[in-house]
């Protein structure tokens, strides 16, 4: 690459996670000079996907160089890779998998979908259906889960010492008329909720004087649900938090957002994940349209320092900055992550929300139980989501300690999404951090016990063969409305997007959601207008249209090249 000493640009971005990566699309399609670069040697950031040898190599570095990752390992369990005992006996070679870190969940009714297509960057990318969602029950805790008596549905572990079940979260109206494990007038209930969530936002006499309690306190005390159907409410929620802290503010729109989006693309889903990787693939497409829309894209590189400020270029004010490879460039706008560059968020333990443990988990087997086609005429599900509610992991707390815990996710993904092999498949555990010491070893025991319970159901011994464990610290958090989080988030609020100091705006962190949260494309979009603006601060002509490109000419021949 030529040398960009003394060089002139609209904006300078850092970093190359998703909401970079679409802001520096959108930017360099609506005719603005864009140099995009990222001190990693990859892109993603935290968005990032690996092979295990990049797995490898990112866990021995990613400590020193990243604030945002803590607490890393990566385990093989396997030693025999490339075995030949069978489909999925063994680790096959370092390319056959692709492990996401932001393997997150989007609604089909989600924005990003809309602008994926808009902008036509979707041509480059496939999705997967999530199909079902499971909720784990140990035995000790049968109140909380649905009736033993639910068909074929549940799977029931023959490991006396860890023996579960896992019931299947009715996917809609049908599902909980056939479901024989909720006697009548629980089903009449049910469905009267259904009814009022599905325009809840016109209702709010009925749930605003209770948006900053608990959901679950809603339901008993507006709808008189049975506690047992607490569970697939939360569930298809996918609160990160402790029951209690999970409000009806918080909860109302995402059960809303879950049971909107089934059936918006084909029956019987609502979710989809992008194959090859998750947020990883829609940066990579994100960045390589980018580049044909005249961005230029410098790995191994970032800002080290603004040299200077105030200088004068036809009408604009210009900022010198130094970049790590010493070369100085001018900029009318910088664009960088929060916090700032080197500098990190605080890893406090103490505070909720701030932390997320995660684990990625290679299994020798297709775990194909749960990924059944969920509706007659819908698609093969390539991701199933299975919620392990407080109480049903063993912890040293006492029984109330457990219950007050946050729930642990497991979601597997299928070898269609391209992650691994046939023959195997790969599950992301998560629990948000809490008060309450967590560790791991939770999540290790989560798998542990899902592979119990799905024992004696055509699965040939299934077995983890990989595991790349980390703690991810992110201060962009859902808000619940809780005190407690009130008081966290007041401590440690991350500034709004697009805020800026001087020439500088701020991208706000990722959010540890385990699904996408649509607000990051309101907050790309608020940065764009403000580069898009005029000299004089009015706002640009074409301000209304943002990721709606049309097709240049070769451009998709371009793209296509690049795959």
């Amino acid at each position: 690459m030529d040398s960009l000493d003394d060089t002139v640009w609209d904006v300078v971005i850092s970093g190359t996670g998703l909401q970079q990566s679409l802001l520096a699309l959108a930017l360099s399609r609506s005719d603005k000079r864009v140099l995009h670069v990222d001190r990693n040697d990859y892109y993603g950031g935290p968005d990032a996907a690996f092979s295990l040898q990049e797995a490898e190599s990112w866990s021995k570095r990613i400590v020193d160089e990243s604030p945002y990752f803590k607490h890393v390992s990566v385990s093989q369990h396997d030693a025999k890779s490339g075995a030949s005992d069978g489909p999925g006996s063994g680790l096959s070679f370092s390319r056959a998998y692709s492990l996401s870190l932001s393997p997150q969940i989007i609604y089909t009714q989600s924005p990003l979908l809309g602008a994926l297509v808009s902008s036509k960057v979707y041509r480059q990318l496939e999705f997967q259906a999530i199909g079902s969602w499971w909720i784990y029950s140990h035995s000790s805790v049968p109140d909380q889960t649905l009736s033993d008596d639910h068909g074929s549905e549940g799977t029931e572990s023959r490991d006396s010492n860890h023996r579960g079940t896992l019931r299947r979260v009715p996917g809609g109206r049908e599902d909980v008329f056939a479901d024989t494990g909720i006697d009548l007038r629980s089903k009449r209930t049910l469905m009267k909720f259904l009814k009022f969530v599905a325009d809840f936002e016109d209702q709010e006499e009925v749930w605003e004087q209770h948006a900053s309690t608990p959901f679950t306190d809603f339901l008993t005390s507006q709808f008189s649900l049975p506690a047992q159907l607490h569970l697939p409410l939360l569930a298809i929620a996918m609160t990160p938090y402790t029951y209690q802290k999970t409000t009806t503010a918080f909860a109302l729109p995402r059960i809303a957002r879950h049971l909107r989006s089934i059936g918006r693309f084909g029956p019987g889903f609502g979710a989809v994940i992008p194959k090859w990787g998750g947020g990883a693939e829609i940066a990579q497409v994100a960045c390589r349209a980018g580049a044909v829309g005249g961005a230029v894209y410098m790995l191994g590189n970032d800002l080290r320092n603004i040299v200077g400020e105030g200088e004068e270029s036809e009408g604009q004010s210009l900022t010198r900055i130094e970049l790590r490879n010493g070369e100085v460039v001018r900029a009318r706008w910088i664009v960088r992550a929060s916090p700032a560059d080197g500098h990190s968020p605080a890893f406090n333990s103490s505070s909720e929300g701030q932390q997320q443990l995660k684990a990625i988990y290679i299994m020798s087997s297709p775990l194909s139980t749960l990924f059944t086609t969920v509706a007659e005429g819908g698609p093969q599900p390539a991701g199933a989501v299975v919620m392990f509610p407080p109480g049903s992991l063993e912890t040293d707390s006492s029984d109330k300690a457990q219950a007050d815990m946050p729930p642990v996710y497991v979601v597997a993904h299928s070898s269609e999404t391209g992650e691994c092999p046939a023959g195997q498949c790969i599950l992301y555990a998560s629990i948000m951090a809490h008060e309450r010491s967590v560790d791991h070893d939770l999540l290790d025991q989560a798998v542990e016990r899902l592979l119990a319970s799905l024992d004696g159901n055509d699965e040939s011994a299934p077995r983890v063969l990989y595991t790349l464990r980390y703690t991810q610290s992110n201060l962009a958090v859902p808000q619940t409305s809780t005190d407690a989080e009130s008081t966290m988030e007041s401590a440690s609020k991350p500034p709004p997007p697009g805020s800026s100091d001087g020439p500088v705006l701020v991208s706000p962190p990722t959010s540890l959601d385990p699904v996408f949260d649509d607000a990051l494309l309101d907050q790309v979009k608020e940065i764009w207008k403000k580069v898009m603006r005029q000299p004089d601060g009015n706002e640009s002509d074409n301000a209304d249209e943002f990721m709606v490109f049309e097709d240049r000419e070769g451009m998709v021949a371009d793209l296509e090249g690049d795959d």
